[in-house]
């Protein structure tokens, strides 16, 4: 050991970058001529039993071949350290950081290739059980790595970080310890390896590697929607749900309205066939991004009904998100982050059948195109088509495809291309009407449209993700994103209801609304530290243009009559809608700028600062052409500009737990003008939010807690001194709590619950309103899943799942003139699973219970949900 200061003895609490705690005893000496080697001993961790997983028999090996005195040799051009921020000092130069890992395939095996900083030590290896074990002293990981079954007889590489600045790479066999080959080459490691081959009457001592789907565990630790950096949810100050695949999978999930009943306070709001909306936190949203882009301005656009097969995961952003995002509304928004090409080949098919003569299938294939795994593909195509659950012989039916491509251009630099096109077809449904103050008292599955109405609608989405990384602190990436949508339907609409008889007078009509979209991202991402206090700034600047050109609406000439009590379809031929006369006929363009500045602030290891803001400049252009609604044309242009903050902060007085609380603003352009001419003033939202998050069973199981309270302000509101004209003094205002726990209660067990209550309402207004409720925001809503997998046993692989949904008493209107009762419905699920295929059977509404899932603020446009609905499923890996 090292010499002693006369007099000095120093009790050092060293916080590494591993976030681990090392207690080091440490005796400073005089400085000698040449410094001494230091030896820092670490705290060791009982030993656990071996899990049948193969990530627990990993880390079992890691745990198990980790030394408990790791040499840190200074080197002899740094002077003799004479004081313990001088010693941490010199130890940190000393490490190399291990920036990316990748894994390419070969004919023996498979080849783990590690990119460094700086050169790194010669490791040393070990075997435990079925685990070869590679060591690398004085190094660090970017970020844990883990790769489950990347190739033929190897069940997992697993690398890990050790308290002790330690990198310890675990290749697992399936039957035997494999064997490696190490070449070093400058910052680069490459360790080649044979799987290994199980001997005769080993069968006993070898450890078996079972994989029981760790991979698709409900817990995902990191996401980037709050921060648009890979961020860990426990250093969030905001709340955040994300949904991964292995729930879509559990519960059967094709519709996003599905998936998002497993986030609290998000509910359907409209089932328009030209696009779903939903409401976040008491407040109508369609802000649905794709990969963080926005595919829709405000509320003007439909984003159609995405598809799920190639979506890896739904994340779930409450309270404004301006900062990042732009133009939004204040309750949250919905990102659905898509699938990635695979190192590793993947090939996998899938048919389903269920209720209404429902019929489909569709391909994932993945993996690497070239030998040394530098260009990557995957491909996902479904078609499905099934019998509309509201009656009339007619389907809805859709095509989907969507290739990848992924290229390492060098081992700093990535370029993704993507494509995404859906053809769907289905019926235009303008669901049932009130009478009084509730639904009319119709059977649910009665369609009050034409037998022909229809919504054909094409989606197509293209672009890029570059990425290029100039060192282990700065990242450059650039992102573009092209999406067209166009849709055509024919319906016919209600124009009023005679509430006493119960004759509706409707008229046909045609609409064509073509749309694109034009999104551009750029950003710099850079980590650095001032002094003690540690950084990650993000700075961007971002794009947005949208076109509806050439919106054309024919019809409001052929009207008739139908009884909603007694229909008779049909009485009225359906008009040829190119002799019908043009009422609307019109061009839209936005372009809109935004900058932003970010940076979460590690003070502490347990305290975190996030502060950031953004300038968004935004220009609309209204193009209308003479029509029957607007005889006389138009050409109006709107300006608006918002600086948008957000401010929040994380205190963790335990590691699992996280405290935090938060402010962040939202800005949306208004419309109308006032009596002057003049433009309303852009809505601003505001949100205070305090929660807490907290982790259990190291961390497969996650609950969070938050308060939140939101206030949209210069809501449009009639003005009191000219009745036909609009000012800006509305306010709507939303309170609540929310409770999320999702996770693994014991191997196999896994379980989803939320709760919210939601007092959302007007809280200033011009129009009688003050105090209603606002729309389809019910005070309560609750939800429930839990899922069992037999772990061992004959039945291994079956599992069974059963869940709830509850939803709330909710208005129809802002004006609170009819309610939607509440419902409460019930799933399950039964599958079988085995090494390559998987068998399911899931139930939505199990007793077809009457339910109403939204409507659009009007009496005429309310949405019935769907009935008992079955469907089977079947897939196989080769």
């Amino acid at each position: 050991m090292g010499k002693s200061l006369p007099g000095l003895n120093l009790l050092a609490l060293l916080t590494l970058a591993s976030g681990r705690m090392l207690i080091a005893e440490a005796t400073l000496a005089q400085p000698q001529s040449e410094p001494e080697t230091l030896s820092i001993p670490t705290v060791e961790s009982p030993e656990e039993q071996t899990s049948e997983a193969a990530s627990g028999a990993a880390s079992e090996a890691i745990r198990e071949s980790s030394s408990p005195h790791l040499p840190l040799s200074l080197s002899d051009t740094h002077p003799p350290a004479t004081t313990v921020t001088d010693w941490v000092a010199q130890i940190e130069a000393a490490l190399v950081q291990i920036t990316s890992i990748r894994l390419a395939l070969t004919e023996t095996g498979l080849q783990v290739l590690l990119a460094a900083t700086g050169e790194l030590a010669p490791p040393t290896t070990t075997v435990s059980g079925n685990a070869l074990i590679v060591t690398i002293p004085n190094a660090r990981l970017s970020e844990p790595f883990q790769e489950f079954e990347p190739a033929e007889g190897i069940a997992l590489v697993q690398a890990t970080t050790l308290p002790s600045d330690v990198v310890q790479v675990a290749i697992t066999g399936n039957d035997a310890p494999p064997t490696v080959a190490v070449n070093a080459d400058a910052a680069n490691l490459v360790l080649t390896v044979v799987p290994g081959v199980a001997q005769a009457g080993d069968s006993d001592d070898a450890i078996q590697i079972v994989v029981t789907g760790t991979e698709d565990r409900y817990v995902v630790p990191n996401a980037s929607t709050a921060t648009r950096t890979d961020t860990p949810l426990r250093d969030i100050p905001q709340s955040i749900q994300v949904i991964p695949q292995a729930v879509f999978e559990d519960q059967g999930i094709t519709a996003l309205d599905d998936a998002l009943r497993n986030a609290s306070g998000v509910l359907q709001n409209s089932a328009d066939a030209r696009g779903q909306r939903f409401v976040v936190r008491g407040f109508d949203s369609a802000s649905v991004l794709r990969d963080g882009f926005r595919p829709t301005f405000g509320f003007n656009g439909n984003i159609g009904y995405p598809e799920l097969s190639n979506i890896e995961r739904v994340e779930v952003l409450k309270g404004p998100a301006a900062i990042l995002y732009g133009v939004s509304e204040p309750g949250g928004v919905i990102n659905l982050v898509s699938e990635q090409p695979l190192a590793n080949p993947f090939y996998e098919v899938n048919f389903e059948l269920g209720s209404r003569s429902l019929t489909g299938g569709g391909i994932d294939f993945s993996g690497p195109l070239t030998e040394d795994g530098s260009l990557l593909y995957r491909l996902n195509v479904l078609y499905r088509d099934s019998a509309f659950y509201r009656g009339f012989d007619t389907d809805v039916e859709r095509f989907f495809i969507a290739p990848v491509l992924q290229w390492a251009i060098s081992d700093r630099s990535n370029l993704t291309l993507l494509l995404e096109y859906s053809d769907d077809q289905r019926p235009y449904d303008s669901g049932l009407v009130a009478i009084g103050t509730e639904v009319a008292d119709i059977p649910f599955t009665r369609n009050l449209s034409d037998p022909n109405d229809i919504n054909q609608s094409t989606y197509l989405r293209t672009g890029y993700q570059f990425e290029h990384r100039f060192n282990d602190d700065w990242t450059f990436r650039n992102a573009f994103n092209y999406i067209a949508y166009n849709t055509l339907f024919e319906s016919s609409v209600v124009l009023n209801l005679n509430e006493l008889t119960g004759d509706q007078v409707r008229s046909y009509i045609q609409l064509d609304q073509p749309s694109s979209t034009y999104n551009v991202q750029t950003n710099l991402v850079g980590e650095f530290t001032t002094g003690s206090i540690e950084h990650t700034v993000l700075v961007g600047v971002d794009y947005y243009r949208r076109e509806a050109i050439g919106n054309i609406g024919q019809g409001f000439a052929t009207n008739f009559v139908l009884n909603i009590f007694n229909p008779v379809y049909g009485t009225v031929p359906r008009p040829d809608f190119s002799t019908q006369p043009i009422f609307f006929d019109g061009d839209s363009y936005v372009n809109s700028w935004g900058i932003y500045v970010q940076d979460q602030i590690t003070l502490l290891d347990n305290l975190h600062l996030l502060a950031g803001l953004r300038y968004d400049t935004v220009n609309q252009r209204n193009v209308n052409r003479p029509s029957l609604f607007a005889p006389v044309a138009s050409d109006t242009t709107q300006n608006d500009n918002a600086w948008v903050p957000r401010l929040g902060i994380v205190y963790q007085p335990v590691d699992p737990i996280s405290l935090y609380a938060s402010y962040s603003q939202s800005f949306a352009p208004n419309s109308g003008t006032t009596f002057d001419g003049d433009s309303l003033q852009p809505e601003r939202g505001e949100q205070f939010e305090v929660g807490v998050r907290a982790e259990a069973l190291d961390g497969s199981l996650v609950a969070s807690l938050a308060y939140f309270d939101i206030t949209k302000r210069n809501v449009s509101t009639s003005d009191p001194n000219n009745i036909s004209s609009v000012i800006d003094a509305g306010e709507q205002r939303s309170q609540g709590i929310e409770l999320d726990v999702i996770g693994e209660i014991l191997p196999g067990w896994n379980i989803i619950a939320n709760y919210a209550y939601t007092d959302a309402r007007i809280a200033a207004d011009n129009d009688g309103q003050v105090g209603n409720r606002l729309i389809n925001a019910p005070e309560h809503s609750a939800n429930l899943w839990t899922n069992y997998e037999i772990q061992t046993g004959a039945l291994q692989g079956l599992s069974f799942g059963a869940g709830v949904n509850y939803v709330g008493d909710r208005f129809g209107d802002l004006d609170n003139s009819f309610q939607l009762g509440n419902y409460f419905l019930t799933n399950a699920a039964i599958a079988y699973e085995q090494d390559t295929w998987r068998a399911a059977i899931n139930v939505r509404n199990l007793f077809d219970v009457n339910h109403l899932t939204g409507t659009r603020n009007s009496r005429n446009e309310i949405y019935p949900g769907e009935g008992l609905t079955l469907v089977g499923t079947f897939s196989f890996e080769f």
